[in-house]
């Protein structure tokens, strides 16, 4: 997130639809086959798992892969190259990302 303000004046992508999640798994396609960082976090607020967008736009479309996301610790979430699902993972990995802007 951080390096998507810092170095693109941008934020991880928020996805509000299916047809914006299609298109953003066809970009991510172009460019890689690692699942890329979206905006998406997961953690607990006040003794309540919850998922939220980075930008703060509202949370009104999920495309969770089963059993996602995960209600262990703080997690961000990639977008799946091969079949667009969500997929809670550790926020310290190197993945690539997508900006919007």
């Amino acid at each position: 997130q951080r390096y998507c303000q810092d170095v693109y004046r941008g934020q991880l992508a928020s996805v509000h639809s299916a047809a914006r999640n299609q298109e953003l798994q066809k970009l991510a396609q172009t460019y890689t086959i690692i699942s890329p960082w979206i905006g998406a976090v997961t953690s607990c607020r006040a003794g309540k798992w919850e998922s939220y967008w980075e930008d703060s736009s509202p949370w009104n479309y999920a495309n969770w892969a089963p059993s996602h996301p995960l209600h262990v610790v703080t997690t961000c979430t990639t977008l799946s190259v091969r079949n667009g699902l969500w997929r809670s993972r550790f926020c310290l990995q190197l993945r690539p990302f997508i900006c919007q802007y």
